[in-house]
């Protein structure tokens, strides 16, 4: 696969078998992932990756949260901006459509779409997941190095013939994370990641991206 096919064909997977994830194939595409670039060769991350019984275990805690109706944890930092101009509130509500559409869910039907969101912390039954973690004294610079870190992680999985699904959604179980994984208090918790083979009886379609010309502009000598 070159890296074109591996850009191409990435995207949010939701639906995974429980086929396994041999160690070493994570342990090959993590060593490859630390060459992303970093300002000043920091390498602010630091991921965990969980499979068989932590990662049951943290499913399992999670998932009892969310049967008591426990509130989300505190936030560690703004997932969103609280108010998203033009052009990007009509993207993220083109999304919802297109991502609960798939479902058959409708827009106005809240407590199937809750249930549809609960399956982020049961990684849509991935056998493996990474948990990415920052030092919380870095500042928004090396945070522009987490996503080029992940990114290169989600190629090189393809480049496996795996999928992955990138998630916010773990930050707001941080706390329930940091049970099973004791990270130092140093570290914040900026997303999750599930990691396996994608369930093709799934279906599912892919969303779109914006036209080039939305968000490339050209200056021509």
């Amino acid at each position: 696969m070159n890296v074109y096919e591996a850009v191409t064909s990435r995207r949010a997977v939701r639906e995974f078998t429980d086929r396994q994830v041999p160690r070493e194939v994570l342990e090959r595409v993590l060593s490859a992932a630390a060459w992303a670039p970093s300002a000043s060769n920091l390498q602010p991350w630091h991921a965990y990756v969980l499979t068989g019984r932590p990662l049951a275990e943290l499913k399992k805690r999670a998932g009892e949260r969310i049967a008591a109706g426990d509130p989300w944890d505190e936030p560690e930092y703004e997932q969103y901006p609280p108010v998203l101009e033009s052009p990007y509130q009509e993207r993220r509500s083109a999304f919802g459509e297109q991502r609960y559409g798939a479902l058959g869910i409708a827009r106005e039907d809240l407590e199937a779409r809750q249930r549809a969101a609960a399956a982020n912390w049961d990684c849509f039954g991935a056998p493996a997941a990474l948990f990415c973690y920052v030092d919380r004294r870095m500042g928004w610079p090396q945070w522009s190095d987490l996503g080029m870190y992940l990114q290169s992680v989600m190629l090189l999985l393809r480049a496996e013939g795996l999928h992955s699904c990138p998630q916010m959604a773990w930050a707001k179980y941080h706390r329930t994370v940091a049970e099973v994984l004791s990270p130092p208090v140093e570290l914040l918790l900026f997303c999750g990641m599930s990691i396996g083979h994608e369930d093709v009886t799934a279906g599912r379609s892919r969303i779109g991206r914006a036209p080039l010309g939305e968000t490339v502009t050209f200056v021509d000598g």
